[in-house]
């Protein structure tokens, strides 16, 4: 068989009612702490790189082994509440960056099986359409005019050609 399913492992409906229940609370719970920045925002307050982090974790080292050394003028427990939501934070986001990863491979499979399973359905319909069978032609024709004509599809890259047998 010229096409296998990449990835046969399906979702059933209890799964799929569970992870959408879950998305929802996570939603809900996080919701309250949302606050939207606009375009100028974004780059007023930007995001510190790595080596500022390093900054701020040796500033935190010394409040932490020796307070004395700290500045008055700072609200030392904001600060630490700020520190420690924004590294809850990361650790969250990683967390949903590696499942989305995931669930992304998983798409493309099942994306390329749907795909390849469309291409021999297509190629099959040829061959039908070929034989005079009734409807093939019109089906044919109207799945047809997804394929470009000259070799290259809209995102530049060459299309896998139609199956044919």
């Amino acid at each position: 068989m010229p096409f296998e399913n990449l990835n046969n492992s399906h979702y059933q409906a209890t799964e799929k009612s569970a992870i959408l229940t879950a998305l929802s609370t996570l939603e809900k719970t996080l919701a309250p702490k949302y606050r939207n920045l606009n375009p100028e925002e974004r780059k007023k307050y930007g995001s510190i790189n790595e080596q500022n982090k390093l900054i701020v974790n040796k500033v935190l080292d010394y409040r932490v082994n020796t307070p004395e050394l700290s500045a008055p003028d700072v609200d030392w427990v904001e600060f630490q509440a700020d520190y420690d939501s924004r590294d809850f934070l990361q650790k969250v986001m990683t967390r949903l960056q590696n499942m989305q990863d995931s669930l992304n491979n998983n798409k493309i499979l099942h994306d390329f099986d749907n795909y390849h399973a469309a291409l021999t359905d297509y190629g099959y319909s040829q061959y039908k359409a070929g034989t005079k069978v009734g409807g093939f032609e019109n089906k044919v024709t109207e799945i047809g005019q997804f394929f470009s004509r000259t070799g290259i599809n809209n995102t530049g890259e060459t299309p896998i050609p139609p199956v044919e047998q």
